[in-house]
């Protein structure tokens, strides 16, 4: 529990940074006229301000608050998999595909992921078939309010309903009217933040090192031999390497296929400005990522996993962890409010890119396209999603509650689910589309198809079959087994086969198509 003290600080700095926020967005929404403005900004900023703002929106809660949560339970094995090869993989991904996206991005005026795929693939329906898709986002908008709710709860001593309706309202209310242009300044301050409170986490746990490395690793090895293994068999996500480095590679490859990432770079003013942009955004990644590290600070705090004799969930343990161990003194309640606001920065950030990212779709690649574009001038459009925030905001307290009260582990395994069927099912048309340009609009969407349909076949259908059939799949069933399922399984399946599908169709219509005579 948190004290008097760290209460009463944690609501004055709420107010100020809501104070601060608001500012922000009046600013950025007096530039806001149109649905172009809203999703791509009317004002260009500088490569560091946009690389700031991306670093904040890519990463989220999950980094700073649920996946320390599955190092505290799971140890070397989950710092392996979600410190070191998921940002390789993710961040060399962002370096490639930057240049390439925003080159067309901008020729185009692509607005969403989903308006760049039918103006690629020159088809309104695969443009309306991504737009469905983001929906699958829901998932993660789902993860950071769940996230910042815990945060808060803990830090206020407050009813967790009663924190998560306050907090949807507040940021779903706010991103209404300022788009992209009160983001970008509300991201690099939130990014900021974010820097510190990731400098104080990752040396919060300092203590453990007065006797070298060796001593910290042999303390954790006293509460469980595993944690300090390079793999982890009794856990459902660290199982061994290729779960640890095979599908976290694929799967990190893929996130940046993500809207509210791959279109960021749409904000710079030139091209000039893209190797400074990623420079920058790849520095501050690299330390944000580092933060997993502190759920094993969290796991020697707590080494049975438990807080006053009660047992901590998993999306629980960084808040408890944060409140606990800066609250020994006035300088320490000072730092963890500190640390507080960056963990409320990390989600609040992504949330905002999400919000807008998935909002715009749904209006402008499915609403207006859905309604005869009965919605086609901007103020219409710009209203209608209004409304669609509102109801994204419902949904969000209704799905958040429910993972607060019933998680499946953890709320991050119902996120993933749905995001990375997401991406799986984007990545063919991004990837395929910036480097191949004679890409068939018919052979991206059979990839999509695929991606979609084996990353669910493998999440739901293959367990069914392997529990309730008695079906085996050799190296791969065990994977499918147990209440707990890996989803980077299910989607590092899904983009390996979609993506061999789709060369073997390129191939065969190199084969079989007939050569045009010369004359």
């Amino acid at each position: 529990m948190a004290t008097t003290a760290q209460v009463t600080g944690a609501w004055i700095l709420i107010a100020l940074y809501m104070g601060v926020i608001l500012y922000f967005v009046f600013k950025g929404a007096r530039k806001t006229k149109s649905m172009a403005d809203y999703a791509v900004g009317s004002i260009m900023f500088s490569p560091l301000v946009v690389a700031l703002s991306l670093a904040a929106s890519m990463t989220s809660a999950a980094t700073f608050v649920i996946n320390p949560g599955f190092i505290a339970n799971f140890g070397i094995s989950g710092v392996i998999s979600y410190g070191f090869v998921l940002p390789f993989a993710a961040l060399v991904s962002l370096a490639v595909l930057t240049k390439s996206f925003r080159k067309y991005g901008q020729s185009v005026k692509a607005l969403t992921l989903a308006q760049w795929v039918g103006e690629r693939y020159k088809s309104r329906g695969y443009a309306l078939f991504m737009g469905f898709l983001s929906l699958l986002l829901i998932t993660f908008i789902v993860l950071i309010a769940v996230a910042i709710t815990q945060v808060l709860s803990k830090a206020l001593n407050a009813d967790p309903l009663i924190v998560l309706v306050l907090v949807v309202v507040f940021i779903f209310g706010y991103m209404m009217f300022g788009g992209a242009n009160s983001m970008v300044y509300t991201n690099t301050i939130q990014a900021g933040i974010m820097v510190v409170v990731a400098v104080i986490l990752l040396t919060s746990g300092y203590e453990h090192f007065s006797n070298g490395i060796g001593q910290f690793f042999r303390k954790l090895a006293a509460i469980d031999p595993a944690l300090v293994r390079p793999t982890n068999p009794s856990s459902p996500l660290f199982r061994d390497f290729y779960e640890i480095i095979f599908a976290q590679l694929v799967v990190g490859m893929a996130i940046v296929v993500q809207p509210h990432i791959i279109t960021k770079s749409l904000l710079l003013r030139s091209e000039r400005d893209v190797n400074r942009f990623l420079v920058y955004a790849i520095a501050a990644e690299v330390l944000f990522f580092m933060v997993v590290i502190a759920g094993l600070y969290a796991r020697l705090t707590f080494p049975d996993l438990q807080f006053n004799g009660v047992a901590l969930r998993n999306d629980a343990i960084i808040p408890t962890y944060v409140t606990y161990i800066f609250s020994n003194s006035s300088l320490g309640v000072i730092v963890g409010l500190l640390v507080v606001l960056g963990l409320l920065s990390a989600g609040i950030s992504t949330l905002e890119g999400l919000i807008q990212s998935v909002s715009i779709t749904i209006t402008s690649d499915l609403i207006k396209p859905l309604t005869g574009n009965y919605f086609s001038n901007g103020t219409s459009l710009v209203k209608m999603n209004k409304l669609v925030i509102i109801v994204l905001a419902i949904i969000t307290i209704l799905l958040s509650w429910q993972q607060i009260v019933h998680p499946k582990l953890s709320v991050g395994i119902f996120a993933q689910n749905g995001v990375y069927a997401y991406f799986a099912s984007a990545f063919v048309p991004v990837i395929f589309g910036i480097f191949n340009k004679s890409m068939r609009a018919s052979v991206a969407f059979a990839g999509s198809l695929i991606a979609f349909a084996v990353h669910f076949a493998v999440y739901y259908l293959m367990p069914y079959l392997v529990s309730d059939v008695g079906m085996t799949f050799g190296f791969f069933t065990k994977y499918l087994e147990g209440p707990v399922r890996n989803p980077a399984i299910a989607s590092s399946a899904a983009v390996t086969l979609s993506t061999i599908s789709v060369l073997i169709m390129i191939v065969m219509n190199k084969l079989f198509t007939p050569k045009t005579a010369q004359p």
